[in-house]
């Protein structure tokens, strides 16, 4: 298993109920992939640099993680289909991780 960050922009408009019911299907998808140590860093609301899908301000969290490199394809894969996610990124912080 690799360590990974993933860096999450919601779109400002999105109630609190829908963004913790995306993060718990998050949480549910790094789980089925056989993931663990989920750490979950809400930064709150922030102005952004520039205009995405027309919001100049949007809410981050950060994910880090350990799963294998299929899980971490799985878990992108669900973020890009969702609803309400402006913009993502993930990084390999780690090639192993210790048990």
């Amino acid at each position: 298993m690799r360590k990974y960050e993933t860096l999450l922009l919601f779109s400002p408009e999105l109630a609190s109920e829908n963004l913790q019911e995306i993060l718990e299907t998050l949480k549910g998808v790094i789980e089925r992939e056989q993931g663990s140590g989920l750490t979950l860093d809400d930064w709150g609301m922030r102005d952004l640099a520039y205009m995405v899908r027309k919001q100049t301000r949007g809410h981050y969290v950060r994910l880090e993680y350990a799963l294998p490199p299929a899980g971490v394809a799985e878990l992108e894969r669900i973020v890009r289909i969702t609803d309400g996610i402006l913009k993502f990124v993930t990084v390999k912080l780690a090639d192993k991780v210790a048990a």
